[in-house]
């Protein structure tokens, strides 16, 4: 326990400070040059955004040394980042997100990621606050209210005159064996094919997508996510300990034009898209690669570990003119000490939050007598 906090405060008080200013620069922005000027904003916000979510990025390819093996043509790995894209992936791990991010900053995006994600992530310190200054759409999980608030957001979108990345998790949630059983059995009711590997897309919100944006948005990005069989799951806390670990990418790009016009065409292509991802995860299972498209070396660049160096420094200082200001007080000590528990508790709730278990349970039929027979042996 001693050895987690010893770890985790001081990178907590990096993130937790530098965050603050991040999130105080980013506020001035929305008020002072937004009403203005979207398009101004948008641009200055990506790059002051990226100097919060590249110390992320740092403690995946730095900290903890997670490997990315991107699968993919090399026509498509040139044309990502320089284009609008919808992504599509499935939901494995805790931090499919951060990986969504590490390719992103590999081709030069990152600070123009945005997110179809649930309204709690908006009242996150910090890294919620942020995302909501990008751009994060926030949705409540009820189409009542949900439908109004993606047409909003997708009006937001159409004068957006960068390439940017709308990531959108269409299985509603992320994937344990709990939530597979419950998808099994809720494909069995109604006679639908037997997920082994994913979870049954939520259709909703990607037609939406679809529907609003296919004048904007060129290509869906296909993005299926696996983790070898003798590599550890990489979970936030994990990283945090500097544990490494591999994740396998393989992205197809898909031309919005191909799909269907109506909605129900365009979900029921989205559920063999998953069909389909399903038997790729079957085959990387048995295999351990996805060996039908190239591995492409996106290296990893040193930027984030410059900008972790740079934010640690002007901190580092900045705490010693504060404290040679200060004159010492028993006041102070309490209040550096609180402080210090706040930031503890902040990085607990971050860790809380990106576990899988913490996640929502889909709604489906209750159990039946074919739970021992439907989840693989």
């Amino acid at each position: 326990m001693a050895i987690a906090a010893a770890i985790v405060l001081p990178i907590g008080l990096l993130f937790l400070l530098s965050g603050l200013i991040i999130n105080f620069i980013q506020a001035l922005l929305f008020i002072l040059v937004r009403p203005f000027s979207k398009n101004i904003f948008r641009r200055i916000n990506k790059e002051v955004a990226e100097l919060l979510w590249l110390e992320i990025v740092w403690l995946f390819d730095w900290w903890a040394n997670v490997k990315v093996e991107l699968y993919t043509d090399q026509e498509t790995y040139g044309i990502m980042g320089k284009e609008p894209a919808l992504i599509i992936s499935n939901h494995r791990s805790d931090i499919d997100w951060l990986v969504g991010w590490v390719l992103a900053q590999r081709v030069g995006c990152l600070g123009n990621t945005i997110a179809l994600a649930k309204k709690s992530l908006s009242y996150l310190p910090v890294l919620g606050w942020s995302m909501w200054f990008s751009g994060c759409i926030s949705l409540e999980r009820s189409w009542n209210k949900d439908e109004n608030i993606l047409k909003s957001g997708f009006r937001e979108l159409n004068d957006f005159h960068q390439p940017f990345w709308l990531a959108v998790f269409v299985e509603g949630t992320r994937f344990t064996h709990t939530k597979l059983l419950a998808a099994q059995e809720y494909a069995v009711s109604v006679g639908k094919p037997i997920p082994r590997n994913v979870l049954i897309p939520r259709t909703k919100g990607f037609v939406a997508s679809v529907s609003h944006l296919r004048s904007i948005i060129p290509a869906i990005y296909d993005i299926t996510l696996a983790i070898p069989k003798d590599k550890p799951r990489p979970t936030l806390l994990r990283m945090l300990r500097g544990c490494s670990s591999v994740v396998h990418v393989r992205v197809e790009r898909r031309l919005m034009q191909e799909l269907p016009e109506d909605e129900s065409g365009i979900a029921q292509w989205c559920r063999d898209v998953f069909v389909v991802k399903d038997a790729l995860l079957d085959r990387h299972l048995a295999t351990g690669t996805f060996g039908d498209q190239e591995c492409q070396d996106i290296g990893r660049p040193k930027k984030s570990l410059i900008v972790v160096i740079c934010w640690s420094c002007f901190l580092f200082f900045s705490a010693i003119k504060f404290f040679e200001w200060c004159p010492f007080s028993w006041g102070g000590v309490v209040f550096c000490a609180v402080f210090l528990v706040l930031v503890l508790v902040l990085m607990q709730i971050l860790i809380v939050f990106s576990k899988s278990e913490k996640s929502t349970v889909p709604k489906v039929p209750p159990p039946n007598t074919l739970k021992e027979n439907l989840l693989p042996a």
